[in-house]
């Protein structure tokens, strides 16, 4: 029974995200958001939708290791898998506002959840401060929208022949699928999180493990459908700026919404502040430096992005087992593996940055 309820919710999940998605960048379009910032906020925000659903019933229920485990988990996910995969499809090729602005900002929040879980709690006035910081952020990339599509205003006569009706009627259908998308989010959300506790009792693998696991890459089934999609087809700032967008609405809003609603904020465990968090600013930070790399994320950062979680996943089975390999493991991705790699990254860009420089001269 568990099984069907973990494979019910999970396809409600990714079906109301999908329906979602669809009714709010429709909406969004017509009124007049660009695409890179439907991207970045429609899409990216509409595929994290699952995370929030699960993540708040996991507050709701008391459920902290399920609530900030989906987050961390699924931001580690969303870039070492999705950006990955996607990578070894095609290289990515990134845009200048990600590298100024978003991921960055990524980074930022990233560092921001570790000094919020510092306490291990992260209250109802930390949400609220996360919350805050998203509204400004949306509000921020809007006003960035539309001041560029006053100044490159795109010609009207695509409305003209528009029956006002039919528009009427296409923004209730769209408002329709929001709100239905919203509804098979919150039941997917109950079945999905509640048979994944069963599954946790009966494997006895802790809800911190799960959490990080199975439910963070369940829920970033969309953010996965979506980047590969979008990589096919060529719209790479699409499928990079899901995943950098998906990350900054996981930490902003999902992680502040959760706090704020769950009944004495959400307690955080010592092995979220000694590890996981750390490394899910570690694979933050080795974004920037990858995408400074000739403006392109390549096939061979791809594949290192991947192996990375298969690594990590490795080493979530030998805590979910108390295997006795596991403190040599810990310190092994902690003190050597993560930061070798982002000190050569860092080594790659600034001789990319030095060769730039010398051909600009």
């Amino acid at each position: 029974m568990a099984v069907l309820s973990f494979i019910s919710g999970l396809a409600l999940l990714i079906l109301g995200a999908e329906v979602l998605v669809r009714g709010a960048s429709k909406i969004a379009a017509g009124l007049g958001i660009s695409p890179l910032i439907i991207g970045l906020t429609v899409v990216a925000f509409g595929t994290s939708s699952p995370e929030l659903a699960v993540s708040i019933k996991a507050a709701v229920s008391n459920q902290a290791d399920i609530a900030l485990g989906n987050v961390v988990g699924s931001n580690i996910f969303n870039v070492l898998f999705i950006l990955g995969i996607s990578a070894l499809i095609v290289p990515l090729r990134v845009s200048q506002q990600l590298i100024r602005l978003d991921v960055p900002l990524m980074i930022g929040v990233s560092a921001l959840t570790f000094i919020l879980a510092f306490d291990l709690n992260i209250s109802r006035i930390d949400g609220i401060l996360l919350i805050l910081s998203l509204v400004g952020y949306v509000g921020f990339l809007i006003y960035q929208s539309l001041g560029n599509s006053e100044k490159d205003p795109d010609s009207d006569l695509t409305d003209a022949g528009k029956d006002e009706h039919s528009e009427k009627s296409g923004w209730l259908f769209n408002l329709m699928l929001v709100v239905g998308g919203l509804g098979l989010l919150v039941i997917g959300s109950r079945w999905f999180v509640n048979s994944a506790v069963s599954f946790a009792n009966y494997l006895g693998i802790s809800e911190l493990v799960i959490g990080l696991t199975i439910i963070a890459a369940g829920t970033s089934m969309p953010e996965v459908v979506t980047s590969i999609i979008a990589a096919i087809r060529g719209e790479r700032d699409i499928a990079i700026g899901n995943v950098v967008g998906s990350n900054i609405f996981n930490i902003m809003g999902v992680l502040g919404f959760a706090s704020v609603l769950a009944p004495a904020g959400i307690g955080v465990s010592e092995a979220f502040v000694s590890f996981d968090i750390p490394l899910m600013i570690a694979v933050a930070i080795a974004c920037l430096p990858i995408f400074f790399t000739k403006g392109t994320i390549s096939k061979w950062e791809g594949a290192l992005f991947l192996s990375y979680y298969i690594v990590y996943t490795l080493y979530l089975i030998l805590a979910g087992t108390d295997h006795e390999t596991l403190p040599v493991v810990n310190n092994i991705m902690l003190y050597f593996v993560i930061p070798l790699t982002v000190l050569t990254i860092l080594v790659i860009a600034i001789q990319e940055l030095r060769i730039k420089s010398e051909s600009a001269n």
